[in-house]
C-alpha cells in the first residue's frame, strides 16, 4: 500500500468536488476550502469520519476492497481513477461493470428519500438489489430471488410467471428490451462477465432469446413506456427514468406518471 499516495490522491479528488456534484446540501455559511468534507466523503462511503481521516492522514489500515469500491463511487472516479485507487491500495481492481450486491451509499440515500414513489436499485443484468415499498406494490417483490433468477431477464424467458404483469401485446417489445440490456451489458464487461454467462445460458434455454440475440440488438435512446398489469388496480401506465453511477455498476429507476391521470390514482391508492 502507498500510503503517501493514497493521501493525496484522495485529497485532490475530495478537494474537487461540491456538495451539490454528490446530492448534498452545501449548508449555510462559505466554506474555509473547497471540495467536500472528510465526514461528506464517509457518509457517502459508508464508513467512519475516523476511518476516512486516517486515510488521508498516512496513517490508515489497508482498505477492502469493498470499502475501495464505496469511495469510488463517493468520489465519482472515472473507471481509470477506481483502477489507480486500488492500485494505490496494494489491491487488484475488480471487472469495470461486475456490481456488488451491496447497494451504493449514495444510491441507498435517494431511494431512502422518495417516499411513495416507486423505483428500484438494479446492477447491469437486471438483478433488483432494493425496491421501495411502493415498487414491490407495483412490480412484486423482486429481491427474494436466488441464483440465476435474481435477474429479471433470465425469468422472463425462463418462467411464464414472471409475464403476468406485463400485457400480452407487450411481450415482444418487452423481450427486445431485455436483450438489448443484456447486450449492452456483456459489451461493456466481456466474455467472461456475469452478463456474457447469463446470456449463454439463455441462449441454451430460450429459443425466443437466441433468436432475438442472432438479430444483434440495439437499445432505444429513450426509454419507451411501459404498461404493468397489476393484479388488482389492472393496466397502470408508467415512464421509467434511469439514474446510473459513476461507474454505471448501478442503475436507479423511478418510474413515474402522467399527472393526474389514472395511471397516478392507482399508484396513489398502493401507497394509502
Amino acid at each position: 500500500m502507498q500510503r503517501a499516495q493514497l493521501a493525496d490522491f484522495l485529497r485532490s479528488r475530495r478537494a474537487a468536488l461540491r456538495p451539490d456534484d454528490v446530492g448534498l446540501r452545501p449548508g449555510v455559511g462559505q466554506r474555509r476550502t473547497p471540495g467536500l468534507r472528510r465526514d461528506e466523503v464517509a457518509l457517502l462511503s459508508g464508513i467512519s469520519t475516523d476511518y476516512y481521516t486516517r486515510l488521508e492522514q498516512r496513517r490508515g489500515p489497508v482498505p477492502s476492497g469493498q470499502v475501495l469500491a464505496s469511495m469510488a463511487r463517493a468520489l465519482r472516479l472515472s473507471d481509470g481513477e477506481r483502477e489507480y485507487l486500488f492500485e494505490l491500495a496494494g489491491r487488484a481492481a475488480p471487472p469495470r461493470t461486475e456490481s456488488p450486491d451491496e447497494v451504493a451509499p449514495g444510491m441507498r440515500r435517494v431511494l431512502d428519500r422518495l417516499g411513495d414513489v416507486p423505483a428500484m436499485v438494479s446492477d447491469p443484468v437486471g438483478r433488483t438489489l432494493l425496491q421501495t415499498p411502493a415498487a414491490r406494490a407495483l412490480l412484486g417483490g423482486e429481491s427474494r430471488y436466488t441464483g440465476a433468477a435474481r435477474s429479471r431477464a433470465y425469468r422472463w424467458f425462463t418462467d411464464p410467471d414472471a409475464r403476468l404483469r406485463t400485457p400480452a401485446a407487450d411481450h415482444d417489445r418487452h423481450s427486445r428490451n431485455l436483450v438489448t440490456g443484456l447486450a449492452a451489458a456483456t459489451a461493456a464487461a466481456g466474455p467472461r462477465s456475469t452478463a456474457a454467462a447469463l446470456v449463454s445460458e439463455l441462449r441454451r434455454r430460450s429459443a425466443e432469446f437466441a433468436a432475438i440475440w442472432a438479430t444483434h440488438p440495439v437499445a432505444d435512446a429513450v426509454c419507451p413506456p411501459m404498461r404493468i398489469l397489476h393484479p388488482e388496480l389492472g393496466v397502470v401506465d408508467v415512464r421509467g427514468d434511469n439514474l446510473f453511477d459513476p461507474d454505471r455498476s448501478q442503475v436507479l429507476t423511478i418510474f413515474t406518471v402522467e399527472p393526474r391521470s389514472n395511471s397516478e390514482e392507482k399508484v396513489r391508492l398502493l401507497t394509502v
